[in-house]
């Protein structure tokens, strides 16, 4: 059985609570990534997606300059490295979510993304199944 630490991305571009807006864009341009966690003494304290600097800092017309930590995620589902493949695509079609950080001990050791299930071409069309259950609206959420 496939483990999440055997596709998941272990060399993960962070940032800490105490950078801006602007910084972080900056980092997601260069890095060209969609997503960065945020990370203090090691510990993951949130993420923060291209989709929360459009919705939470442009929308609401947050200052780029203010600290991440004003629009971060910090309500996080997580994985470890032992998650089953299986499990983690399965969570991921739940919850509506493409990425998934990896933390051991509340240390951020790697991020899965939809995509690297998908690569993995795992058996029962596992990646398949949570993009299309990602993809259905839920009434819930006001943007997909």
């Amino acid at each position: 059985m496939t483990q999440i630490r055997d596709i998941m991305t272990s060399n993960v571009q962070t940032c800490s609570m105490s950078d801006s807006i602007e910084e972080v864009a900056m980092k997601m341009k260069n890095d060209n990534v969609g997503v960065i966690p945020i990370v203090e003494n090691r510990q993951l304290k949130g993420l923060i997606t291209d989709r929360d600097i459009v919705l939470r800092c442009i929308a609401e017309k947050t200052s780029i300059s203010a600290k991440v930590s004003e629009i971060m995620s910090n309500q996080l589902i997580t994985v470890t490295p032992e998650t089953p493949t299986q499990e983690a695509a399965r969570i991921m079609a739940k919850e509506q979510i493409r990425r998934l950080p990896v933390v051991e001990d509340g240390e951020l050791v790697g991020i899965v993304a939809l995509a690297d299930l998908a690569v993995r071409d795992l058996t029962d069309d596992q990646a398949k199944i949570a993009l299309s259950e990602i993809s259905e609206p839920d009434e819930n959420q006001p943007f997909h």
